[in-house]
């Protein structure tokens, strides 16, 4: 379980690609100042289990399915990533619950100033149609790992404001128009839509008309 609050901004310098698979190395020194194999560490939102752990380097294995839902299928060496190791107990919960099971990827639509004298950033995210329902106004949903605050939901797309300290310190200041985001919605919303849609089903709407 993670929180959101990104600690550090590290980077991927290897990639292994096996079948339906590929073992990714990533540097980033307070990640890896108290990891050991097996520990979870979440990699631009992704709950990665730590495989190995070299110096200010550790490696992960990232299954087929995971590519396939995140960004981390076109990462590449080099690229920069949000690392967040796991919560404790005693940690503060800064954030929101964060599983680091992504639903899906976004897409940045665009970003700007919020005005001529604002510090802060108003960036819009396409989402696919499927995630829409979970997303409110003033929610919380986690964006390439980020706990944001909703500030509005479209159809399809979304918007949050990002303050300098979250540019500057995560990948979503390095972000463009155009390119990938990983997405995680409220658990909350999930089991509640679960639960609900038993409950439901079992009702006889007749008996609810207009």
């Amino acid at each position: 379980m993670f929180t959101g609050i990104v600690e550090e901004l590290g980077e991927l310098v290897g990639r292994d690609e096996r079948p339906d698979a590929a073992r990714l190395a990533m540097r980033g020194p307070l990640a890896c100042s108290d990891a050991r194999p097996g520990d979870s560490i979440a990699v631009n939102g992704v709950c990665l289990t730590v495989v190995d752990v070299e110096g200010e380097v550790f490696t992960a294995d990232v299954i087929g399915e995971t590519l396939r839902r995140s960004s981390l299928g076109p990462a590449r060496i080099g690229d920069r990533l949000n690392l967040e190791r796991a919560a404790t107990l005693s940690h503060r919960l800064g954030g929101h619950l964060v599983q680091g099971h992504v639903d899906g990827t976004g897409t940045v639509r665009s970003r700007t100033a919020a005005c001529n004298a604002a510090p802060w950033e108003l960036v819009w995210i396409e989402m696919p149609a499927g995630l829409a329902r979970y997303v409110v106004e003033k929610g919380s949903i986690a964006v390439d790992g980020v706990s944001l605050t909703v500030i509005e939901v479209g159809s399809e797309e979304f918007s949050v404001g990002l303050i300098p300290t979250t540019r500057e310190l995560t990948t979503l200041g390095l972000r463009r128009p155009g390119e990938l985001v990983n997405l995680e919605v409220d658990v909350i919303a999930k089991y509640v839509e679960r639960l609900a849609s038993g409950y439901l089903d079992r009702l006889d709407l007749r008996n609810f008309d207009a």
